[in-house]
């Protein structure tokens, strides 16, 4: 697997590079890919369906300037920003067993994942709620995937030393709930790792045998997917 550990100057260029990797590998590159990043700002991500005033506090973000962005893939609404690592993988289907279906693949890629962090930590790691990571049912990540044809995008957030707070003041109690959050605030229901992007981005290239630099980004297409499609209100606000 090649690996590259990249941030973007703005939200739009990191939300479409993931989507641009694996329109890469579905376009013909053969290689899978690990990638991490770290935003360096304040912004919400909404999941692909869901609706934004449902979801987000739109006022308390611009009252505070905080940008609001759609992603291609699942899953709810988050509040990224310094203290959190985000990854993904770009994995080839090609009818293989553990990632034939949504499912699978969550079992899968997730069962990795906690094996993963186990290794670093003292205490027990759980998968929750399908594609959550959660200590002693506090949850710190969580992750969302996006299927093509030949490969998948699978994602996700680690929060490492993040200000959960701020969830309080831009986020809504989300619609849809996992059963073992039983109606928890964000404060009382998510955890910081407290551990260091260093050595969760080294846990994650050890479990993934990611060594190979990745040699060439799609930059003309994630420049065009960032002006496009991330920068577009009829993209973020479409529900």
């Amino acid at each position: 697997m090649q690996y590259i550990d990249l941030t973007f100057p703005t939200p739009q260029q990191n939300l479409a590079c993931d989507e641009a990797l694996v329109a890469l590998c579905e376009g013909g590159y053969e290689h899978e890919i690990l990638r991490v990043w770290e935003p360096r700002e304040h912004f919400v991500v909404l999941g692909y369906s869901n609706r934004v005033f449902s979801e987000v506090d739109v006022s308390a973000c611009q009252q505070n300037l905080i940008p609001i962005f759609r992603r291609c893939s699942g899953g709810g609404a988050v509040l990224q920003g310094p203290g959190c690592l985000n990854y993904a993988l770009i994995l080839g289907i090609s009818n293989r067993d553990p990632l034939a279906n949504i499912s699978a693949t969550n079992a899968f890629v997730m069962q990795r994942h906690q094996q993963a962090i186990q290794n670093i930590i003292a205490f027990r790691v759980e998968i929750q709620g399908f594609t959550d990571l959660a200590l002693r049912d506090l949850k710190f990540s969580g992750n969302a995937q996006y299927r093509r044809r030949r490969f998948l995008l699978f994602h996700g957030t680690f929060l490492l030393r993040f200000d959960i707070a701020s969830m309080e003041r831009t986020l809504c109690t989300p619609q849809r709930q996992p059963a073992y959050r039983r109606g928890r605030s964000h404060r009382d229901f998510l955890i910081n790792l407290d551990v260091d992007a260093a050595t969760v981005k080294h846990a994650l290239c050890e479990t993934w045998e990611a060594t190979t630099p990745l040699p060439e980004l799609p930059l003309t297409d994630i420049e065009r997917l960032a002006e496009e499609k991330y920068s577009r209100r009829d993209w973020n606000f479409r529900f």
